[in-house]
């Protein structure tokens, strides 16, 4: 249990830091700031991604109840939102912190709400702050609890997880259109005097 436990942590840690950091990039109102949590943010997120497949190719490696077999099983329900981190968060990461190196010769410029609008973004921090969540039941089954054992505490927390899922996903959604809506231009009121309609 607790080599297990030892082995599941780090991977908690690294995709719980990596939803953190990402949570907070759209309150960056400096363009070296949100470059350099970018940066940060890209490694925790690469990490979590190498970590996660470390423990899961060990664990198809491994013969017989080992804890990396143990653990890999555990993170069996984090691989799909990692592969989703993979595909969408790390490349839409690595362009926003190109978009915030385009200021780099002016560094304390405001951030745009084009950049904080894609910081915002649900594919953004999302799939990282949903793998850490995911990484949650392995913990609590390595700690010694075993939630698929009682049929009535399984029920309510995968209903707790889907609904904390669905919040997490309105929340960046909502946030996203709030910075979007302030990139669009301001529309210039008409020149042409009104006159009567004729047909």
């Amino acid at each position: 249990m607790e080599s297990q436990l030892t082995i599941l942590l780090p991977v908690a840690a690294v995709w719980l830091a990596a939803g953190v950091v990402a949570d907070g990039l759209p309150r960056l109102r400096n363009t070296r700031m949100l470059r350099r949590r970018t940066g940060w943010l890209l490694v925790l997120a690469v990490t979590g991604v190498a970590l996660t497949a470390a423990v899961l190719g060990g664990g198809l490696f491994s013969t017989g109840a080992t804890p990396v077999d143990r653990a890999a099983t555990g993170l069996t329900l984090a691989a799909g939102p990692a592969l989703v981190a993979t595909v969408c968060s790390v490349r839409r990461i690595r362009r926003l912190r190109a978009g915030a190196g385009a200021f780099a010769s002016a560094p304390a410029t405001p951030a745009p709400h084009g950049l904080r609008a894609a910081a915002a973004h649900p594919l953004v921090g999302l799939p990282l702050q949903v793998t850490a969540l995911a990484t949650v039941p392995a913990l609590i089954a390595a700690a010694g609890a075993d939630l698929g054992a009682d049929p009535g505490v399984t029920g309510p927390a995968i209903t707790v997880g889907a609904l904390a899922v669905v919040a997490i996903g309105v929340r960046h959604a909502l946030r996203h259109n709030r910075f979007a809506e302030r990139v669009q231009p301001v529309a210039a009121p008409s020149t042409r005097t009104a006159g009567a309609l004729h047909v």
